[in-house]
């Protein structure tokens, strides 16, 4: 038999603000309305820090709270416990994955998908009676991100063997470079790099498959690329190499940060920066406005190295 808590508010007429957040507050609890400033939550531990400060918040809103323990209603528990079926919640995320399921572009399927993952936690953690789709809306959410990150990590560059061919900057002015679209790491911090370092006028493509890379293109970060990994080095360290760059320490530590993210490494700021770069793509999809911004972080990047 369940044990239950109810808080009884009773707040001042004239302060909506409170009101408003104490319902938010109660709401993101999954707590069920019984009537006006009468919600019921099953007993847990790990409730009782947060409704204690809806205990406070009341008080100083200048009104008065009630914190009352509920056992022994066998009559209302089949009742109690309807109030918190999450099915409805359930079926709007397996919803939302249905639509995604039909996304094609790698960028928004995986702000998607971030999106319904925290959807999903906030769910499962209101979800105080397990709910029967719980385990099947789990398993297809689970399935697409890993479906995504087979087909990401299938389309990553391979190591070819070799060292970079030194390369004269002049002769690779004003040119079309191209990249596999959906820009992360490597290709936003090369991209960054041949523009800024080497063409300082460069257009860029962005692919959908390295297979329609046009004949004029100078193509870097996938496989059969002019530039790509080689060696032990990543398209970024590359084109430091091919270029003359790697005297400049500055790029050099950016070329470790990058190594470090994309292959594995030990670069000590590679955590942040892909905690920034993850927050750029959380709002920004389109590639072209994300060079623009992860351009603008690699220049405060380099700037940073290059005075330490």
């Amino acid at each position: 038999m369940t044990n239950w808590i109810t808080l009884i508010l009773a707040l001042p007429s004239d302060n909506a603000t409170a009101r408003t957040r104490l319902w938010r507050a109660m709401k993101t609890l999954g707590a069920a309305s019984l009537r006006d400033g009468v919600w019921l939550l099953p007993e847990r531990p790990e409730l009782a820090p947060a409704l204690s400060a809806q205990v406070r918040e009341a008080s100083e809103a200048g009104g008065q709270a009630w914190l009352l323990q509920v056992t022994g209603v066998v009559e209302y528990e089949a009742q109690f416990v309807a109030f918190f079926d999450r099915s409805a919640d359930y079926a709007g995320l397996n919803a939302e994955l249905a639509e995604l399921a039909a996304q094609t572009d790698d960028a928004l399927l995986r702000r998607g998908l971030r999106q319904a993952r925290k959807h999903l936690d906030g769910v499962i953690g209101i979800d105080y009676f397990p709910n029967p789709e719980r385990a099947e809306t789990e398993r297809r959410l689970h399935g697409m991100e890993a479906g995504l990150r087979q087909r990401q990590m299938a389309s990553e560059p391979g190591f070819a063997e070799g060292e970079p061919e030194r390369l004269d900057p002049d002769l690779f002015q004003n040119q079309l470079w191209a990249t596999r679209h959906n820009l992360w790491v490597d290709r936003l911090a090369s991209a960054w790099l041949i523009r800024r370092f080497i063409d300082p006028h460069a257009r860029f493509v962005w692919l959908a498959q390295p297979q329609e890379c046009p004949p004029d293109a100078l193509g870097f970060d996938y496989d059969g690329a002019r530039f790509s990994h080689l060696g032990r080095r990543v398209t970024f360290e590359t084109l430091l190499a091919s270029f003359g760059l790697e005297g400049d320490t500055a790029l050099k530590r950016i070329g470790a940060l990058v190594h470090t993210l994309d292959v594995g490494g030990t670069a000590p700021e590679a955590a942040g920066f892909e905690a920034m770069l993850k927050g750029l793509k959380t709002r920004i999809a389109e590639d072209d406005t994300l060079l623009i911004a992860g351009g603008q972080m690699l220049d405060d990047l380099y700037a940073a190295f290059s005075t330490n």
